[in-house]
């Protein structure tokens, strides 16, 4: 069996695994496990704080835009929601302020992605038309299809496993503190988390953050290890 940077692939993948499996547990990207109660029911399960929605995964689901939310209270460790459908109540510890501030400020979608105004930022592949919007009223130096020299701050877009054959090559043309944002769609076969992690990290790179990008993608952020700039 051949290696990957030294590792042999199916250790590297379960250490990716295992790293994900710790980061769920432990509410790195905004997911925690955790009770919930809504009107009669309890359930033990998963929640997630996505950019404009929270979601539960348990023996029953919620799915709660913020917009949606009538009032937003933490309460020794309970996040309580009053949603026109009633109140829902997510037990979460030490995260409950945190995630209640998150829901009653939330940050745009590219000041999550820390793009700063007058960046140099380059786009490869395809984005949807809110996203270039957003760039564009940020900054004037965004290039498409091709890294630009000292850009700042890259997005690649990345529907399957093949393109993610170009990380290389983006790679090279990243320096010093240069971000890259892998943007890739959720729950699809053809591209996973961990699919996107291990060709980051073949590619020499470090995963420092994730963000809901949309309703339908994640984006996942890498940079070059402090030791290699």
């Amino acid at each position: 069996m051949g290696t990957v940077n030294g590792q042999n692939p199916s250790i590297e993948k379960f250490r990716l695994w295992s790293k994900l499996a710790k980061e769920r547990e432990t509410g790195v990207g905004n997911e925690l496990k955790c009770k919930v109660s809504r009107g009669q029911h309890q359930s033990e399960g998963k929640a997630l704080l996505e950019t404009s929605e929270i979601i539960f995964r348990g023996e029953f689901r919620l799915k709660i835009p913020f917009a949606t939310i009538k009032s937003a209270k933490a309460v020794d460790g309970e996040l309580r929601l009053q949603t026109a459908e009633g109140l829902a109540v997510f037990h979460l510890g030490a995260a409950a302020e945190k995630w209640c501030d998150k829901i009653l400020h939330p940050k745009s979608r590219i000041e999550k992605l820390g793009v700063k105004p007058g960046a140099k930022v380059s786009l490869l592949g395809d984005f949807d038309a809110a996203f270039l919007t957003e760039v564009k009223a940020l900054t004037k130096s965004a290039s498409k299809d091709k890294a630009a020299a000292d850009t700042e701050c890259i997005f690649f877009a990345a529907d399957s496993r093949k393109d993610l054959g170009a990380l290389p090559k983006i790679s090279k043309s990243m320096k010093g503190a240069a971000a890259l944002w892998i943007v890739y769609p959720k729950g699809q076969k053809q591209i996973t988390e961990l699919d996107v992690l291990a060709a980051g990290r073949r590619a020499g790179l470090k995963d420092v953050k994730v963000v809901g990008f949309s309703p339908a993608h994640t984006a996942l952020k890498f940079v070059i290890p402090v030791s290699s700039r």
